[in-house]
């Protein structure tokens, strides 16, 4: 039997690769860390400096994504005792929860502390990000049924979500900066120059869901779902995208479910179409999902 180093702080993700002969770990020491399992050797580490909080590995290109509690996801390449740091993927604005990658449409799929989910398009190398949003508290787990081309995502206040990812979805915009509103051209509060010459008061700067135009309150008063983008529930968008969204534009493209417990930590049987769910009221719950992720359509497995 092997005798691994002793990690001084809380380890929060682990990996185990055959391939490779290696135990890869993540933590509150700040760093992730890959060890041989015949020698028990520490073989290198890289260090962060956030706290990592998850982990994910592709066994084929020995790549590892290392999500953390700044909000950012490392991407690393590993090698026998060196690596490398091949991207940086930024979007969400609170820590890191949870990761899930696809190895077959190399897709990587992000939760955290903001409420939302990404999905990064590794594989397409185009930079491509959908979010969604549809929990209203911290997600923190996820898994992705390939067959069925759904996501399964559950939050810390119960909430389970079942997104049909097998449809065309738009990417949201990235929002613009102006000193003025994109719509009316009232000054916002910060443009002193603007209310000194036309004698007005300055409004306050939102931004349109749809089209990421900085708008005053005044032409963004309206609120709508656009599940095609991701948002589930009514976010703000200005009046004229209000109106160009059509009654079919705001048909859910998910399903959610009440778990009736924290969920902190969750698992999938897809040949079962089982999932088993735990939280930390120290309640584990085991759930039929096939109602509601089509399981037995894609493997052949009838509801019991």
């Amino acid at each position: 039997m092997n005798v691994y180093m002793t990690i001084p702080n809380r380890v929060t993700a682990i990996i185990f690769s055959l391939a490779t002969e290696w135990v890869i770990s993540t933590g509150h020491d700040k760093c992730v860390s890959w060890m041989c399992t015949r020698s028990g050797n520490m073989l290198g580490r890289h260090f962060f400096s956030s706290w990592a909080s998850c982990l994910q590995y592709d066994f084929d290109t020995q790549y590892a994504f290392v999500g953390d509690y700044s909000g950012q996801i490392t991407l690393l390449k590993l090698e026998q005792s060196t690596c490398s740091v091949i991207t940086t993927l930024k979007g969400h604005e609170g820590s890191i929860a949870c990761l899930w990658w696809d190895p077959i449409q190399r897709l990587l799929f992000s939760g955290a502390s903001d409420n939302s989910v990404i999905m990064w398009d590794i594989g397409g190398r185009k930079g491509r990000t959908l979010l969604l949003q549809g929990h209203h508290d911290r997600v923190q787990a996820l898994c992705y049924l390939q067959l069925t081309r759904q996501l399964v995502s559950c939050s810390s206040d119960g909430g389970i979500a079942v997104w049909n990812m097998d449809v065309s979805r738009e990417e949201a915009p990235q929002w613009l900066e102006s000193d003025s509103c994109q719509k009316c051209e009232q000054p916002f509060f910060w443009n002193i120059k603007q209310m000194w010459d036309t004698k007005t008061l300055g409004l306050r700067q939102h931004h349109c869901r749809k089209c990421g135009q900085a708008v005053c309150g005044k032409c963004s008063s309206k609120r709508s779902s656009y599940p095609v983008m991701g948002f589930e529930f009514q976010v703000r968008v200005c009046d004229s995208c209000y109106d160009s969204i059509k009654d079919e534009d705001r048909t859910s493209l998910a399903t959610f479910h009440e778990g009736k417990h924290n969920i902190s930590h969750m698992s999938m049987d897809v040949a079962r179409g089982l999932m088993v769910t735990c939280g930390t009221d120290r309640v584990v719950k085991i759930w039929d999902m096939t109602p509601v992720v089509g399981c037995s359509l894609a493997t052949g497995f009838s509801p019991h």
